[in-house]
């Protein structure tokens, strides 16, 4: 699944929202492009829980 993450603009960002993944799913795959600010996450937590995980990090997000 693909996440648009327009506030996400540094290796902190990339930190917390992977952070956040992965205390809902710790074995989440999770990458995070910061020129494009697309995260992909690889998980068996369905879209909606991942993206609420990225919204509790403190960052608004979207499905790409």
């Amino acid at each position: 699944m693909r996440f648009h993450v327009p506030d996400m603009s540094c290796g902190h960002c990339t930190a917390a929202i992977t952070d956040s993944i992965k205390t809902l799913d710790a074995g989440a795959e999770v990458v995070a492009d910061l020129d494009t600010r697309i995260v992909t996450v690889t998980s068996s937590q369905p879209e909606d829980r991942v993206r609420d995980a990225i919204s509790v990090a403190g960052y608004n997000v979207s499905s790409d």
